[in-house]
């Protein structure tokens, strides 16, 4: 894809100097991503796209342009671009989002809707793109390819298959196919996805991947199959492997999982980094606010030893040419004029941000306004449970008293989402799994929240982290059911009825008490608040969440969040029971 001047002529002659370009930022020590050089140099800017780079004879701007901003001899880069983003995970709605990663340095993300897709089906995608259209950035979007992740393995709100696929290919500003999580289809040319990546790519969109964990043959076949993308990586080898075979590795620095460090371990010593991104995923709005967004993913790069250059191109051109947009994500002729100052280009603070050559954010401040609007979506309630009872809530073993074995999840690493099968013993007392003994094993229950299911599971899961009382959540990728963590029915129950009522959100009991809520009500995954009522919002519900026990970890917040995604391997919660990830089946909570 290619972003288009309005008037193709006119630029031209802006290019050649015959009219006067709209915008000359001189005094700059240019930062090429292209040829790697930085080197003094004059950039003119006509109608959104750069006009001209000035870098043999500097020093007629005025003459050439109207308008001279001195970049007083600061590094001029290209606007940053986060090459896989859910902005659903931001708990912000995409106007929201916008006014607070602006000032960040970002210009464009390239934005995968698919958590409200599984909610709200197309017409959560169509939301995602209505709210975000005429912001000051640009919110790339790529088409929700699983929805739900795994079918056959639990129930959303809706699916996908390739007639949504086509409709909603015709919409401005997509550009992609979003992550290809069922990968296992993928590898083995199942009928869907196979049809689901025909009708992407008779669009022309690019496929981007999701393939944790595979290697080898099974890499092989799922690159074959057409996604070349993955944000899965978590070590070393796996990235090693990944981009010896051609496929673009995007590191991932995310508000839950953090893998840039790793996964550069492993690649360093390449001669060539074309095939190498930067993104952060998923990143919640109190650590967008304190840290940043992809300017601080780009840090964590230059602080593991990559080069500043190098890394900044990793999050400017390579993801740029990731998404196939021809000209976006460096600084020269015919490029979109998105550019940032900055002083230091390991910090990557920006001091002016540039967004189609105006100046839209400056030393942290937002600059362009960007108007407060409302849809019908915001107001309509996404959480429909039937009435609940503690009952719902309590296992009922095949035996009254003494011991029965289970099959339950484990975690290994309280900041890993990955998790294994195991059977154990455990207690039974009155005809109900007794846990009273045993602080590291908790139930868990995923209830379907959508219309026409009344699906509830329960499950053990040992490892998690609490120690007493209950947490729950409707964000629960990628489904999103009401999926709860306890220790007794009654908090369970207490929690599930406190998130029906604010229409979704993150909830905390502990002793019959609800500790706080985070009230999510837009798809029982977004708040309407700015990101700083937001962010003191969310550092309630962490504080909330540590007096439960999760204490060990760097963001308990989201602890829960991936406990019922079933393309992370290897075992996962969802609303038909336990899941086997890689053998895509339903595992029973009593071994036969």
């Amino acid at each position: 894809m290619k972003i288009q001047p309005r008037d193709k002529r006119a630029l031209l002659r802006a290019a050649l100097g015959e009219i006067k370009s709209d915008l000359a930022i001189k005094n700059v020590q240019l930062v090429n991503v292209i040829t790697g050089e930085i080197y003094p140099a004059s950039v003119y800017v006509y109608d959104g796209f750069i006009s001209h780079v000035e870098y043999k004879e500097p020093g007629r701007e005025e003459q050439f342009a109207k308008e001279v901003v001195d970049g007083q001899g600061k590094y001029l880069i290209p606007g940053l671009i986060d090459a896989h983003e859910h902005i659903e995970s931001s708990m912000m709605t995409p106007r929201n989002f916008a006014k607070a990663v602006i000032p960040k340095g970002t210009t464009t993300v390239i934005t995968d809707p698919h958590e409200i897709g599984n909610v709200w089906g197309i017409e959560g995608v169509r939301y995602m793109h209505e709210a975000s259209e005429g912001l000051p950035m640009r919110q790339l979007i790529d088409i929700p390819s699983c929805v739900p992740a795994v079918p056959g393995l639990e129930h959303a709100g809706a699916e996908f298959g390739p007639a949504q696929i086509e409709e909603l290919a015709k919409l401005e500003r997509v550009v992609g196919l979003a992550e290809v999580m069922d990968y296992l289809d993928v590898i083995h040319g199942g009928d869907r996805m196979m049809d689901i990546i025909r009708t992407a790519e008779e669009h022309g969109l690019y496929l981007q991947g999701h393939a944790p964990f595979v290697e080898g043959r099974m890499l092989s076949a799922y690159l074959c199959g057409g996604p070349n993308t993955c944000h899965e990586s978590r070590t070393a080898e796996e990235a090693l492997e990944k981009m010896r075979s051609g496929m673009r590795v995007d590191a991932r620095d995310s508000s839950i999982t953090k893998n840039v460090e790793a996964i550069w371990s492993g690649v360093k010593d390449f001669r060539f980094f074309d095939n190498f991104c930067l993104c952060t995923d998923d990143r919640e709005a109190d650590d967008i606010l304190h840290n940043g967004h992809i300017n601080d993913v780009v840090r964590a790069a230059i602080r593991y030893g990559m080069e500043p250059v190098a890394a900044i191109k990793s999050a400017t051109l390579n993801s740029a040419r990731e998404a196939g947009l021809q000209n976006l994500g460096a600084v020269a002729p015919g490029y979109a004029a998105d550019m940032l100052l900055v002083d230091d280009l390991r910090e990557l603070t920006p001091s002016h941000v540039f967004y189609a050559g105006k100046l839209v954010a400056q030393e942290g401040r937002l600059l362009a306004e960007i108007e407060d609007k409302s849809y019908p979506l915001e107001s309509a309630n996404s959480v429909h449970v039937r009435k609940l009872a503690a009952e719902d809530f309590t296992i009922h073993p095949p035996v009254s008293q003494g011991k029965v074995k289970v099959n339950l999840m484990k975690y290994y690493d309280m900041n890993l989402s990955t998790t294994d099968i195991v059977c154990e013993e455990v207690w039974v007392k009155d005809g109900r799994i007794d846990i009273s003994g045993d602080q590291d094993l908790k139930f868990v229950a995923v209830v379907n929240r959508y219309e026409g299911n009344d699906n509830i599971a329960l499950g053990l899961v040992r490892g998690f982290g609490t120690k007493t009382g209950a947490l729950a959540s409707t964000v629960s990728h990628d489904s999103h059911n009401l999926t709860i963590v306890y220790d007794n029915p009654e908090e369970a129950l207490m929690a599930a009825e406190e998130l029906a009522r604010t229409g979704g959100g993150m909830c905390a009991v502990k002793e019959g008490k609800i500790l706080h809520t985070l009230a999510l009500p837009l798809a029982g995954l977004m708040s309407l608040k700015p990101a700083e009522e937001l962010a003191e919002d969310s550092a309630v519900m962490k504080d909330a969440n540590r007096a439960l026990g999760l204490t060990n970890m760097e963001n308990p917040l989201l602890r829960i969040v991936t406990l019922a995604l079933p393309v992370i391997p290897d075992a996962k919660m969802s609303d038909m029971g336990l899941v086997q990830v890689t053998a895509k089946r339903i595992v029973p909570l009593f071994p036969e």
